[in-house]
C-alpha cells in the first residue's frame, strides 16, 4: 500500500554511516527529514549531500533532523562521505542509511520500477513530531532537490501546524500569511493584533503572527489551531519557529 499524506511513518531499524538507529528513537520528538539517493558515487547526490551538510544549521533551527539513505553498504557510504566532504567542502554530519535489501526503500514506496527496478528516486520525506507523514516529494534521478524549498515547507508547516493560518503561493518565512475561512472576522480581530485585509469574504490576509525562535515557552495571549500556544508547546517540545 502507498503511503498518503497523514499516514504514520513506517519505523525501521536500519544500519548507516553512524551505525545501527531505530529510526522513532532517532527523531526522537524532533521533525524529520527522510531522503533517498539512487546510488552511492553519483555526481547529483553528491552535491546534494553536500548541501544538506551545510544547511545543518537551519535545520536544527527548525528543530528538524535529517537522514539520508541509499541501496549502497556502510563501507561504500563510508568512502564516499569522504568525496562529498572534499568536493563540496564541507562535513556531512547526519547518517546515511545502507539499505541494501531495500528494506525501507520498499516500506516507503522509493523505488518506482518505471524509472529504475532497482535505484530509488529521489524521494523526501517531512515527518511531523507525531510521526504522520507532513509532506512527499519524488524527483527523477536527473533532478537535483531545492533544499531551500524544503526549508521554506518546514517554515509553513510549523506555522500552520498551530495557528488557524495558511501560506499563500510563494510565500517565505516572515510575509503575510492567509488567515484560515474557518475563523470569523470577529475572532480574527482578536486572533490576529497586527490586523487583516479583507480582499474577499475567503481571502483575508495578515501579517505572519509573531513569536519566538527555538525557545521552549508558551504565550498564551496568541491563539493557535487548538485555542492557545500551550498546545503549540506540546506539539513541539523544543520549541518551534514563527
Amino acid at each position: 500500500m502507498s503511503l498518503r499524506l497523514g499516514d504514520k511513518a513506517p519505523d525501521f531499524d536500519a544500519l548507516t554511516s553512524e551505525g545501527k538507529i531505530n529510526f522513532y528513537n532517532y527523531l526522537g520528538d524532533s521533525w524529520g527529514i527522510l531522503f533517498s539517493h539512487p546510488a552511492d558515487y553519483t555526481p547529483v547526490c553528491t552535491t546534494e549531500l553536500g548541501a544538506v551538510a551545510k544547511y545543518k544549521d537551519e535545520f536544527e533551527k527548525r528543530n528538524t533532523k535529517v537522514l539520508a539513505l541509499s541501496v549502497d553498504g556502510v563501507e561504500s557510504h563510508k568512502g564516499w562521505i569522504e568525496d562529498i566532504n572534499e568536493t563540496q567542502n564541507t562535513t556531512v554530519n547526519f547518517p546515511l542509511i545502507a539499505d541494501e535489501d531495500k528494506k525501507v526503500a520498499n516500506l516507503y514506496d522509493m523505488i518506482h520500477p518505471n524509472a529504475d527496478n532497482t535505484l530509488t528516486v529521489r524521494s523526501v520525506y517531512v515527518i511531523g513530531p507525531d510521526k504522520t507523514i507532513k509532506l512527499m516529494i519524488s524527483y527523477p534521478a536527473s533532478t537535483g532537490r531545492n533544499f531551500e524549498e524544503l526549508l521554506r515547507v518546514i517554515d509553513s508547516l510549523q506555522l500552520t501546524a498551530y495557528r488557524k493560518v495558511a501560506t499563500p503561493a510563494n510565500w517565505k518565512h516572515g510575509e503575510d500569511v492567509v488567515i484560515s475561512p474557518s475563523v470569523s472576522n470577529d475572532e480574527a480581530k482578536e486572533m490576529f493584533p497586527k490586523g487583516f485585509k479583507e480582499v474577499r469574504p475567503y481571502l483575508r490576509m495578515t501579517p505572519q503572527p509573531d513569536g519566538d525562535q527555538g525557545k521552549e515557552s508558551s504565550k498564551s495571549s496568541n491563539k493557535n489551531a487548538s485555542g492557545s500556544d500551550n498546545e503549540a508547546s506540546k506539539i513541539f517540545p523544543k520549541g518551534y519557529r514563527e
